[in-house]
């Protein structure tokens, strides 16, 4: 699920500011942007994202600035800058080009001018930065309930009309061995001119091997069974999208069972509309928390 959150805490001399940003996965998947020197608090800030989301793709941006930056001590690595001096003043000879070379210029060379963090304890920074993170994830949180409720409605009304198709199928069942027994006794009408008596019994007989080898009542109440368990998993609270992803599963096994079994063609068009919707709904449980 999609979503997006802000946080912001000061304290021990910092300003610590937390960007989440998620998008739709099927896994939980945790990317943490750190300034270099804070790169221990990663581990912390997975587990925190870990115990409130369950899936999506999370990225995480977080910046830790001093409340005074007159804290901050710049100093120049004199060694780097004698070095890069030498380097420009040999080129400058090896192409004969005037050696005006300036001190401005050398320390815009990298890592010529040094900012040195001050001293920073984990343990003291961390609940700083965890207040931030969890007014983030709050705002976050909040962006995902309300899209979450717009999902939940849709598939709700999606499950209603998978409700429709499987009434419909269950109506038509009992109808086809009789048709059959109808066509059936047509069809050798037909072939024979009416020149045949038919024996009655075996018609039948061959009637009655149709409707068991046609039986889907079994199938029709596994898959009734599936979608109240469906509509009880979208409605319940915590994360449903695992869950509602293994009862589509057994759906598709069913109706792909009853599909084979009824034939009738009428059923097979109530089936292919069910499948599609099905399919439908499982695109969008791939969002769901």
């Amino acid at each position: 699920m999609t979503g997006f959150g802000q946080g912001e805490a000061r304290g021990e001399g910092k300003i610590v500011k937390v960007e989440i940003r998620s998008l739709n996965s099927r896994f939980l998947d945790i990317t943490v942007k750190l300034p270099r020197p804070y790169l221990a608090l990663e581990e912390r800030i997975r587990k925190e994202i870990k115990n409130r989301l369950a899936r999506g793709h999370v990225d995480v941006f977080i910046s830790i600035s001093e409340e005074n930056p007159q804290n901050q001590l710049i100093s120049v690595d004199k060694g780097r800058a004698i070095a890069y001096y030498s380097a420009l003043k040999e080129l400058a000879q090896i192409l004969a080009i005037p050696e005006d070379i300036t001190a401005y210029q050398i320390l815009a060379l990298p890592e010529v001018l040094v900012i040195n963090e001050p001293q920073w304890s984990e343990e003291v920074l961390w609940p700083v930065v965890q207040q931030a993170l969890e007014k983030a994830l709050e705002r976050l949180l909040s962006m995902r309930f309300s899209e979450g409720a717009r999902l939940q409605q849709d598939l709700e009304e999606r499950a209603r009309t998978l409700k429709g198709y499987l009434e419909a199928i269950r109506r038509r069942a009992p109808l086809v061995p009789k048709e059959y027994a109808v066509r059936l006794r047509e069809r050798i009408a037909e072939l024979t001119s009416g020149a045949i008596s038919l024996d009655p019994g075996r018609v039948e007989a061959e009637v009655a091997f149709l409707a068991e080898r046609c039986d889907i009542q079994e199938e029709i109440t596994r898959l009734q069974s599936h979608l109240e368990e469906l509509e009880e998993c979208l409605k319940g609270e915590g994360p449903a999208g695992r869950r509602a992803e293994f009862i589509l599963q057994e759906m598709f096994r069913e109706i792909n069972t009853l599909g084979a079994k009824a034939n009738d063609l009428e059923i097979s068009r109530w089936v292919i509309a069910f499948k599609t919707e099905l399919e439908k709904i499982r695109e969008q449980v791939q969002n769901v928390e």
